[in-house]
Parts: C-alpha cells; sequence; structure tokens
C-alpha cells in the first residue's frame, strides 16, 4: 500500500541517512504507524524501531500528541538503560521542535 522513504541526513548529524517504511496512516483517528528499517541509526543492535503516533484534541482546542516507539533488538543484544534514555530525549527533542513549528507556522499544515 505505501512504500519505503530513505532520508539522507545532514552534515554534522551523528547519522548518515535513515529508511523508514509507512504501515498506518488513518486521517479520521489521526494516528500514523511507520518503521525504521534501515541506517546507521539502529547501530548494528536493532532489527527496527516502530513508532505508533496519536494526535487528540484537547480542552483547550488544540491536541495532544503521543508517540510510542518499540525498538526491535538482534537475537542476543541487550539494550541499555542508558542508552533507551539517551533515544527517548533524541526522540522528545524531534518531537518538541516539529512542535514549535508547526505553532509557529499554521498555515504550514491543514
Amino acid at each position: 500500500m505505501w512504500g519505503s522513504h530513505r532520508t539522507d541526513l545532514h552534515t554534522g548529524s551523528q547519522f548518515k541517512y535513515v529508511k523508514h517504511k509507512i504501515d498506518a496512516l488513518d486521517k479520521e483517528k489521526m494516528t500514523y504507524a511507520y518503521t525504521l528499517i534501515e541506517g546507521d541509526a539502529l547501530m548494528d543492535k536493532l532489527e527496527s524501531i516502530s513508532y505508533e503516533v496519536k494526535f487528540e484534541p484537547s480542552p483547550d482546542g488544540g491536541c495532544i500528541g503521543k508517540n510510542i516507539s518499540t525498538y526491535h533488538t538482534k537475537p542476543g543484544v541487550e539494550i541499555k538503560e542508558e542508552e533507551i534514555k539517551a533515544g527517548k530525549a533524541q526522540a522528545s527533542g524531534i518531537f518538541k521542535a516539529v512542535e514549535a513549528y508547526l505553532v509557529a507556522n499554521p498555515d504550514a499544515y491543514v
């Protein structure tokens, strides 16, 4: 139904590229699911990372965004707690940057 998308990252990024596969998109429920299937962000430790993003209306007329990440490790690999925390912090930073952009640029989306 959907394909995959490779993103080459800019100079200075800790990663060179990532490749995502879109798993589901539901405009009515405001949900989006995708999987990181390739790239150096997997660090030879992960088979993939699955993401589920959901937006719900908030009482003030805005929305609440929720993001669930599921890490699929390669056999025999254990991820340390500090690596998990670092990944969460990075994902949260990206989410907040997107939020700030959308709030500052309401004409950038429908």
